[in-house]
């Protein structure tokens, strides 16, 4: 199994789209990478492999730049369980069928 993760391309292309928000972010606010990477506790060339939505970065990197950036707190909701709208529905329904199906008696020669 050697070699780099590499991620189905809908996931790529997220992870391009994410370092290129970044990057823009980042510009906005007239950082020069070297403070990003500073703040965020990594790499200049860690910092740009984040820009360039690099899928072998890791987690916690990631996260430290986008505090660096006053954008954390996103990444705390990105995944939140009350914004899940596909979660909630199957939840409703699974909730709906349990409601519906008749319950099946206990055994009433116990005492």
């Amino acid at each position: 199994m050697g070699g780099p993760y590499r991620p189905a391309p809908a996931a790529r292309r997220a992870l391009r789209k994410l370092g290129e928000d970044i990057r823009e972010a980042r510009l906005r606010r007239n950082l020069p990478m070297e403070v990003v990477a500073e703040r965020a506790s990594t790499s200049r060339s860690t910092l740009a492999r984040v820009e360039k939505g690099d899928p072998g970065v890791g987690l916690g990197v990631l996260a430290g730049v986008l505090q660096a950036l006053g954008l954390l707190g996103r990444l705390a909701d990105l995944a939140d369980s009350a914004l899940d709208a596909e979660g909630l529905e199957i939840n409703r329904q699974t909730l709906r069928q349990r409601a519906s199906t008749p319950r099946r008696s206990r055994n009433s020669d116990a005492h």
